[in-house]
């Protein structure tokens, strides 16, 4: 009498829980700090009105004055908690609500010279690097604004 064997071994059911668990445990932690990254990213995108309008006054005007700028300083959405600009022209995004502890506060700093407007963009709340937008995340990376493209924003 011949005998059909049908469906899997527990041997082989094991190795494939093993293995979907080892998976999992480098799957699970690369997806939130990608998730968390996406939502500190939502303020850096808010930021970059308050960047035009801050160059826009500079390129105006010999001293800037936060005053200077039409940038309101609300921008509160579920992920950015505030967007304000100081006197020197230093936009300051706090986040919140991302998941990440600590909550990523991003400065972002104006450099003016003849042609362009340098921004440098530092996060000073010692959140993780993996968690940051890459616009952020290196310390050195700055961004330059010229004035025709302040002007088409």
């Amino acid at each position: 009498m011949k005998v059909e064997q049908r469906g899997f071994t527990l041997i082989e059911l094991m190795i494939v829980i093993a293995i979907l668990g080892a998976l999992i445990a480098i799957a699970l932690p690369s997806y939130r700090d990608y998730s968390i990254r996406a939502r500190n990213s939502e303020c850096l995108s808010l930021a970059a009105a308050a960047k035009a309008s801050v160059g826009g006054g500079m390129h105006e005007l010999a001293e800037f004055s936060a005053e200077d700028t039409a940038y309101g300083n609300g921008a509160e959405t579920r992920y950015c908690a505030s967007i304000a600009i100081d006197d020197d022209g230093v936009i300051t995004a706090t986040t919140r609500g991302t998941g990440g502890n600590p909550l990523a506060i991003f400065k972002l700093e104006p450099a003016r010279n003849s042609a362009a407007i340098t921004w440098t963009c530092r996060e000073v709340n010692n959140a993780s690097t993996s968690q940051l937008p890459a616009e952020c995340r290196d310390r050195e990376i700055s961004t330059a604004l010229t004035r025709q493209q302040l002007l088409s924003a």
